[in-house]
């Protein structure tokens, strides 16, 4: 398997051009541009709000130098107070080129859509030479969520993406799952998996955070599409979800933008720390998945049974499809057919061999079947956390 060597030492499995808008005012713009080269490995991300907080500023530092860009134009309206020139000094001080587009400058959308398509085709140039380098499993970072859950998630997609997590960390990857609000009931099943009780009680004290935050809310994470897909209770969709993480030692508790540098597996909080003042804890899937990207997942294991069509920007998603009526409906968005455990007696042992066989070959270049269909999608809002509490090392 080959990867793309970065100048600060990072591997990565594709070599994606990044377009970034840093206000909603300079989206059109930005989208615009990448439109310009539908197809190719040019990717729409951004943050929408006029002001960053630490976490959204973080999340775009992160995302920005992910392993799998090669290059980053920032697209600024202009008077927004995200300081693009601090993001841009961040990014290429990693020796990814890096230009900014400010639209007030540019003259206005036209003349700034027209700047930015000679940027980027500037951007191919300089990437053609990007050095490409063995990758291993060693090198991998592989996350994992479950989204569009049903009665069949819990017994087949999701186990089978525990059983290829195991196999993986034994290959010297880093794994994390995340999802707190899916687990419930679950804590002491985690705590009893944690490689010291210290961590033990870190996973202990997140579930019962998720679950004050989402009292406080007013919901869980309980779809009314759950229900329709069989899912009865909360107890049961946090069992199933909880088999996604496999059976091996949970080594640390990280924070969204906390990169583990150990092979292992990790468990993400993604609910805020401190008041719940920002409302559901993730809007979207993709919200989870792009803070799973930027703690350096170079591939996402996407678990459903209802169905979910959507990708994302940087990083390709695997979709690993647990009921065998919806893998027929929509076979041209998924990629592993887990309802085989229901239709053939396909063993959990030999569908973990299957995903990780295709997360080499995604690695190797093969695109995922979202790729395919060029999904793009990226979800990033505000959030606060309390960062360097946590036994991970960065």
């Amino acid at each position: 398997m080959k990867g793309y060597l970065r100048k600060d030492g990072q591997k990565g499995i594709r070599n994606v051009i990044v377009v970034a808008y840093l206000v909603e005012c300079a989206h059109h713009v930005a989208r615009q541009i990448v439109a310009e080269f539908a197809g190719q490995e040019v990717h729409l991300i951004g943050f929408s709000g006029c002001a960053p907080n630490d976490y959204a500023h973080k999340m775009m530092q992160n995302l920005c130098t992910h392993p799998n860009v090669g290059a980053v134009l920032l697209t600024s309206l202009g008077c927004e107070n995200f300081n693009r020139n601090d993001l841009a000094n961040y990014i290429l001080e990693t020796g990814r080129p890096v230009e900014k587009l400010v639209i007030q400058e540019c003259g206005g959308t036209l003349t700034s859509v027209q700047k930015g398509k000679k940027i980027i085709n500037g951007f191919f140039s300089e990437l053609k030479n990007t050095e490409k380098v063995d990758f291993k499993l060693t090198d991998l970072i592989v996350g994992t969520i479950c989204g569009g859950s049903d009665a069949t998630s819990g017994f087949t997609a999701n186990p089978s993406i525990g059983k290829a997590f195991d196999k993986l960390v034994v290959k010297g990857a880093i794994c994390m799952f995340e999802e707190p609000g899916e687990l419930m009931g679950c804590e002491h099943l985690m705590a009893e998996r944690a490689v010291n009780k210290e961590v033990g009680k870190q996973l202990v004290d997140c579930i019962k955070k998720a679950d004050n935050y989402y009292k406080k809310m007013g919901h869980d994470s309980f779809s009314a599409g759950n229900a329709v897909g069989g899912l009865t209770t909360i107890e049961e969709k946090s069992l199933g979800s909880y088999s996604k993480s496999g059976s091996l030692p949970i080594k640390a508790l990280i924070k969204p933008g906390e990169r583990p540098t150990e092979s292992g597996l990790y468990f993400m909080d993604v609910v805020p720390d401190g008041e719940a003042l920002w409302g559901f804890p993730n809007i979207n899937d993709n919200a989870e998945i792009v803070e799973m990207i930027a703690s350096g997942c170079h591939i996402i294991l996407f678990s459903t049974g209802r169905g979910s069509v959507v990708g994302s920007a940087i990083s390709p998603v695997v979709k690993v499809c647990g009921n065998p009526k919806t893998y027929k409906n929509l076979s041209g968005d998924m990629d592993i057919n887990s309802g085989k455990i229901i239709t053939e007696g396909t063993s959990l042992e030999q569908l973990g061999d299957e995903i990780v066989t295709l997360v080499e070959k995604v690695i190797s270049g093969q695109k995922t079947k979202s790729e395919q269909l060029g999904h793009q999608e990226f979800s990033l809002g505000y959030k606060y956390f309390e960062y360097g509490k946590k036994n991970c090392d960065m």
